[in-house]
């Protein structure tokens, strides 16, 4: 490997310990030992992008979305053949009961009986059971370990985080012009109001005071991962918005999943004379595009039927969401979520105020192309998961 100190290609006896044999600088990643792209080099790079070489904050949580080497993620999978136990539970008595009329018997019925039980027999012996599997991703490498290796290795060879990452598994700073309340708005009269559902692009908007910036007031409507919780979220969010006149635009940032895609139209349709514009990941960029981040659990908050009436999905995108694929807004560069969220603002401030016959006219922003990340390898198929459980898939 490369030292990051003094640009040497040392072997594996040069780097013992985390110690370069030739300028004795100690650094923090071997990727013989952590895993294929954990480098000093490439992931200080990588923050360095990420934060436009120090103007932004990023969060932990959104390097290590950079910093991925491999995505997958896999539909549900139905259970396939009968269980062990039934299986034997059947099999033996038949078995032992034609076995037992082999013996009682003579001649032709005793072979034919006995014959019938030894099938039995093997075709319970043949017969494999495979069990039901929902929905489920993997990022390599994985959240715990990536966030250990920043958190241990990394701060004990340079004294802390990369410049411009901060740990948001603690309180994340925000910057001194930011309000200190929960509601982010610089004054006590905002433009507009920023309707978060993610809680780490949240904190990364906190940390940029970029709602302080824009005069808006930043709500988090982030909840549990059950549907009673998420729920929940959408009445909290209607409550919290009901406190701002109907005047305020509101600008959605959601990611690319049920709720997110619902959440915009079911405040449209409970607040009708109130600009709304879906500023969230859009479904059909994480389905079709390289290098967005995909993944997969168990999710019934609301079938393709309506996700395709209320929300207007095409109906491949319907299917994707509700086969359990989702992508999360917090995984989108940096930069790129920025400019979005200052687009979104500027449209919702210039919208008029939608009459009773338009008030669903504010739609989906239409979303730049996300860069590949740097190093990152997403195998697979992109765009896949659009046919529902038909085995593992990569995505």
């Amino acid at each position: 490997m490369i030292c990051p100190g003094c640009a040497a290609s040392l072997t594996g006896k040069e780097r013992t310990g985390r110690v370069c044999a030739r300028c004795g600088k100690r650094f923090a990643l071997d990727p013989a030992v952590h895993g294929t792209g954990m480098h000093d080099i490439r992931i200080r790079g990588i923050a360095e992008r990420a934060t436009d070489h120090g103007r932004l904050k990023i969060t932990l949580t959104q390097l290590w979305y950079l910093s991925r080497t491999h995505n997958y993620a896999w539909a549900e999978q139905d259970p396939q053949g009968v269980p062990t136990g039934i299986r034997w539970l059947v099999a033996l008595p038949v078995a032992v009961a034609l076995l037992l009329c082999a013996v009682l018997t003579d001649n032709v019925p005793a072979l034919v009986t006995g014959a019938g039980g030894c099938a039995v027999l093997v075709v319970a012996s043949a017969l494999r059971h495979r069990p039901g599997r929902p929905p489920r991703s993997q990022i390599i490498p994985s959240e715990e370990t990536f966030r250990q290796l920043m958190t241990g290795a990394w701060s004990t060879a340079y004294g802390r985080l990369p410049k411009g990452v901060v740990d948001d598994a603690r309180p994340v700073p925000r910057r001194r012009s930011a309000s200190r309340s929960r509601a982010s708005a610089p004054s006590s009269r905002p433009t507009a109001v920023i309707l978060c559902t993610d809680r780490v692009a949240a904190l990364f908007l906190t940390a940029n005071d970029i709602p302080g910036r824009l005069g808006a007031v930043l709500l988090e409507a982030a909840g549990t991962e059950e549907t009673a919780g998420r729920s929940d979220i959408v009445a909290e969010a209607l409550k919290e918005l009901a406190k701002y006149r109907s005047a305020l635009p509101v600008v959605v940032l959601h990611d690319a999943d049920p709720l997110g895609v619902l959440l915009a139209p079911l405040i449209r349709a409970a607040q009708p004379d109130r600009v709304v514009v879906d500023a969230g990941l859009p479904v059909s960029a994480a389905r079709g595009k390289q290098g967005v981040v995909r993944l997969a659990r168990h999710d019934r908050f609301a079938d393709a039927e309506q996700l395709r009436t209320v929300a207007g999905l095409s109906g491949a995108d319907a299917e994707w969401l509700a086969d359990g694929f989702w992508s999360p807004i917090a995984a989108v560069p940096p930069r790129l979520l920025e400019s979005i969220v200052v687009r979104a603002v500027e449209r919702a401030l210039a919208a008029p105020l939608p009459g009773p016959r338009d008030a669903h006219t504010n739609g989906f922003l239409t979303w730049p192309q996300a860069p590949q990340t740097p190093g990152a390898r997403d195998t697979g198929r992109p765009g896949a998961g659009t046919s529902k459980k038909k085995g593992p898939r990569s995505v």
